[in-house]
């Protein structure tokens, strides 16, 4: 890391928010979710921005698995978005860990806006 960028980071809350969607993105992922947060965090990346809001969301996650269905689409659909949030770029757009968990932690499941094999990561960003 750059000695100058190293001295405008502040270590906030919203640190800990980014690092879990991190970790969620790379458990749903089966791997390292590093294409996806570059293209989130770089600015001058507007065409990998754009790739990224068209890819299915059934596309992103790992594919050793079956694609999941009914209760289990929307909970990935739910971590996913959540994940997604956990990561924006500018810290005061990040949910905070209390909303994360309460949402997680909720005893229904939001409904699929369309279906799950229609999702886009675009549309999970919105939800």
């Amino acid at each position: 890391m750059a000695p100058e960028l190293a001295l405008t980071m502040r270590v906030t809350d919203k640190c800990d928010v980014y690092s879990f969607g991190v970790v969620a993105l790379e458990v749903m992922m089966g791997r390292h979710p590093g294409d996806l947060l570059e293209s989130q965090l770089s600015e001058s990346s507007q065409s990998m921005k754009e790739d990224n809001a068209k890819l299915l969301l059934k596309d992103l996650l790992d594919q050793r698995l079956e694609a999941p269905r009914n209760e289990l689409a929307k909970a990935v659909v739910l971590v996913m978005s959540l994940a997604l949030a956990c990561i924006r770029t500018r810290p005061g757009s990040r949910p905070t860990m209390l909303y994360v968990a309460q949402k997680l932690s909720a005893q229904r499941l939001p409904s699929l806006p369309e279906p799950f094999g229609m999702l886009t990561i675009n549309k999970l960003m919105g939800i």
